[in-house]
């Protein structure tokens, strides 16, 4: 029942979040702390995490693209509980292994509750999972994913930086030390239910329909092509 590819896809979401978490923390508490390499380095690792283990999880890496997917209904309930769960432990083993390799506590960076801080958050999550719906919803393969999902990332950080960390991952807040429920948690969270339903509403249904129409169109023309046979077949039994 929890075979080969069950844990795999586990492990995938783990060290996914994991590798983005610690290369946030190694940028966001370096000299070049800026926004625009913060955005830049969790781009690149969402990219080359996404086209080597996107294929067998789905390259998710965050819990609050995991819950939206799971208000689309594009993930099964207990998956995206469990995946979740690793994705926020990717998060905390970030943080356990980054302080033991500076060999220093980290100070909490997350502050308290700000409406424009929880408004940031939820602006740039909506980007980045809209994009991130984008590349899923057109079922390209990862290696032509990853490039579009990192590229998202990277905007909506910048997007969100300037009234927040602009983290849009609770499990990042997690390892950061962020962890502040009113806005770097609830803030993502709300930003990609909004961004990938209203990707899955307004333009994955337009596709649908395009494609049913085409569907349409080749089964009615599928009769006209069958008429000419009934009637070779009638003319024989004449």
């Amino acid at each position: 029942m929890f075979g080969k590819q069950k844990f795999a896809t586990l492990v995938a979401e783990f060290l996914g979040t994991g590798a983005l978490t610690l290369l946030v923390l190694s940028v966001q508490r370096s000299t070049i702390g800026v926004p625009f390499f913060v955005a830049t380095a969790a781009g690149l690792v969402v990219a080359l995490m996404t086209f080597a283990v996107g294929g067998v999880s789905g390259g998710y890496f965050n819990p609050a693209i995991t819950i939206g997917m799971w208000t689309a209904r594009k993930v099964a309930t207990v998956t995206a509980v469990m995946y979740v769960i690793v994705e926020l432990l990717g998060g905390w083993a970030a943080y356990g292994l980054y302080r033991y390799l500076v060999n220093t506590s980290l100070q909490p960076v997350g502050g308290h509750y700000t409406t424009r801080i929880l408004i940031a958050e939820a602006v740039g999550a909506a980007i980045f999972a809209f994009g991130f719906a984008a590349a899923v919803y057109r079922r390209m393969l990862p290696s032509s994913t990853a490039p579009y999902v990192g590229l998202a990332l990277m905007i909506g950080i910048l997007a969100a930086s300037p009234a927040s960390i602009g983290l849009l991952n609770p499990a990042v807040a997690l390892g950061v030390r962020a962890w502040v429920w009113g806005t770097y948690v609830a803030g993502p969270i709300i930003g990609a239910v909004v961004g990938i339903n209203l990707y899955d509403l307004l333009f994955a249904e337009e596709s649908s329909n395009v494609l049913s129409a085409v569907a349409g169109r080749s089964s009615a023309s599928a009769p006209a092509a069958s008429k000419p046979a009934a009637k070779k077949k009638s003319s024989r039994k004449k």
